[in-house]
């Protein structure tokens, strides 16, 4: 796996020995990208997203999610995992880009994430699949004041996986890709 745009484009991230963590395949990520980057509908104060962003990657796994938004010029990436694994490898990841300035790395359950300092403007959620931790995550990230009012969240959940939008959500657009589907939301106006 390795990234597919901006200046850390072709770099390899460090995978895990087992297969506890589902990587998201790189043209699932470049679709996600190029649909932030150039769809109106996801664009932030004239800006594309995720340029000059804050940046949250929950269930982050690998952390390729926010390695990505990072090299497309976000200004800086929480990772959230709770997995001592995942953790240890989204630090050699991060430490390997030479990204360790321009991110967090927080041991927190993705769907009860706590309190926040200072909102997110993209949200990009990939917890495993089937297991219903995407609308209690969603309802804790607003409860916690972690979104801000223009944020965009990224939802990556099994494809025929069953998904009611919570209130004060609404759906931009849904992509499917393979076994897996991209559910854009933003705030409820």
């Amino acid at each position: 796996m390795r990234i597919v745009g901006g200046r850390f484009r072709g770099k390899k991230i460090l995978l895990p020995e087992d297969k506890r963590i589902r990587p998201t395949s790189d043209r699932s990520r470049e679709a996600l990208f190029n649909i932030l980057a150039h769809d109106r509908e996801m664009r932030r104060n004239e800006a594309s997203l995720p340029q000059d962003a804050r940046v949250l990657d929950i269930f982050a796994g690998t952390g390729a999610f926010g390695l990505e938004a990072l090299s497309r010029g976000a200004a800086h990436v929480t990772f959230i995992d709770n997995h001592a694994a995942s953790l240890a490898l989204i630090k050699k990841n991060v430490a390997a880009f030479g990204a360790a300035r321009q991110a967090d790395i927080l041991n927190r359950d993705g769907a009860k994430p706590g309190q926040v300092g200072e909102p997110y403007n993209l949200v990009l959620l990939d917890p495993p699949y089937r297991e219903g931790l995407v609308t209690p995550c969603l309802q804790n990230l607003q409860r916690g004041n972690w979104l801000a009012p223009e944020a965009v969240i990224v939802i990556e959940m099994a494809a025929k996986e069953a998904f009611d939008i919570p209130e004060g959500f609404t759906e931009v657009k849904e992509r499917r890709y393979g076994a897996a589907r991209l559910i854009f939301l933003k705030l409820a106006a």
